[in-house]
């Protein structure tokens, strides 16, 4: 066995993932490993060979502190596709030899779907040859969307975000008393989580967003501006959340019916923007009313002053969950996350194959939404509250939250 570990990030960012990280190092550490080494920009960067001791940036218990709190990828990521093994072995034989010069014993990921595909071909590739490098996947991602996991670590934080931006807006947007309709653009190409927080603002302090619309229900232009007609009839000032990912019947993406161009990333996937533009734009020609557009775009990634607790302790657990399976000689496996209840909240990790998770998506249940699609029930505030609970409150400095960075 290599004596040596390494670990990457990969795909968006959360408020959260760098948490992961230090569960992963200090994990590392404490079992053994001699050295603990970072991808820089995740795999694309390890095949340039561009890694870091993480011992000589993290250096004591309050880089570690820091580190927590640090929004983003704190070693850089990247959106590479790993090509299967039999259309560029190259790729994989450059890497094993990199991985080897390493006196690399353990792999860790921290990434989405698109992260546990390289995870999954890495370890089938190791198993081919006969390698004995463990690979785990650490789950991240904002739009809660990985299979066999109750929820993911930084959709906590993402949705606590939403949930107070949207009482903002909310307030703001009611002022003035006259007809105006206020359409949010919140993340999410095919599954609605993150949009479906948005249900978090309602309480005794405010009246919650007027409609929410997912990508997991058929988007009809007429039939929403219908609904915004019909509702301004009872309420003049109207504020919707609307997935960036809502679909046509057809599968068309709304932002698709403008004319802006929307590029494509390593793994095929269209940039998603100007959905809410579009219908606010929509709207105003139709009603004959105010309209205002917002999106929310990276900040909902990036919103480290408003982290969930919950989130930050979780994201740090299965980091060093994984590492504990990798010295238990597990690999190709990612932790996932096993809810045991609601009230009170308790939460544990358990250990699922890649196969059940790359390149798969967990959508939104519609049973999780009113007869209309229009709300969300009591079932998913339920499940989405003990996510957002408590604060991890940043070291401020001269008035602003301080960070790490690697410079």
């Amino acid at each position: 066995m290599g004596k040596n570990a390494i670990v990457g990030q990969s795909g968006g960012p959360t408020s959260v993932i760098n948490a992961s990280l230090a569960g992963v190092f200090e994990s590392c550490k404490n079992r053994g490993a001699e050295i603990v080494y970072g991808m820089l920009n995740g795999v694309a960067g390890l095949l340039e060979e561009r890694v870091v001791d993480l011992s000589t940036v993290l250096k004591d218990d309050l880089d570690i502190e820091l580190l927590k709190r640090t929004p983003s990828s704190f070693l850089g990521s990247c959106r590479y596709k790993l090509p299967d093994w039999h259309e560029d072995e190259a790729v994989y034989k450059k890497l094993f030899d990199i991985l080897e010069k390493l006196d690399i014993g353990y792999f860790f990921y921290i990434g989405g779907n698109d992260s546990m595909d390289t995870i999954g071909k890495l370890a089938d590739y190791g198993a081919r040859t006969g390698s004995d490098i463990r690979f785990m996947g650490v789950p991240k991602t904002i739009d809660n969307d990985l299979m066999v996991t109750d929820h993911t670590p930084g959709y906590g934080s993402a949705a606590k975000y939403i949930g107070v931006v949207m009482k903002e807006i909310i307030r703001d947007a009611t002022v003035y008393g006259t007809k105006y309709v206020t359409i949010v653009e919140i993340m999410g190409r095919n599954a609605g989580w993150l949009t479906a927080a948005a249900a978090l603002a309602k309480g005794d302090d405010c009246e919650g967003v007027d409609m929410i619309c997912l990508p997991e229900v058929p988007f009809h232009v007429d039939r929403f501006i219908e609904k915004v007609r019909v509702m301004q009839e009872k309420k003049p000032s109207i504020v919707i959340a609307v997935s960036e990912g809502v679909k046509l019947e057809d599968g068309r993406y709304v932002c698709e019916l403008a004319d802006d161009v929307h590029a494509v990333d390593a793994f095929g996937h269209k940039a998603l923007t100007g959905t809410a533009r579009f219908l606010a734009n929509t709207v105003a020609r139709s009603l004959d009313t105010k309209t205002r557009c917002i999106e929310l775009s990276t900040l909902q990634r990036c919103a480290g002053h408003l982290t969930s607790r919950t989130d930050i302790t979780e994201a740090y657990q299965v980091g060093g969950a994984a590492a504990k399976a990798a010295f238990e000689g597990v690999t190709g496996q990612m932790v996932a996350l096993k809810r045991i209840s609601n009230n009170p909240y308790q939460c544990t990790t358990e250990l699922h194959p890649i196969s059940e998770v790359a390149n798969l998506e967990k959508k939104v249940p519609l049973s999780w939404m009113n007869e209309n699609h229009t709300q969300m029930t009591h079932e998913f505030l339920e499940y989405a509250r003990p996510l957002i609970q408590a604060e991890l409150t940043p070291l401020y400095i001269a008035g602003l939250p301080h960070h790490i960075y690697m410079k």
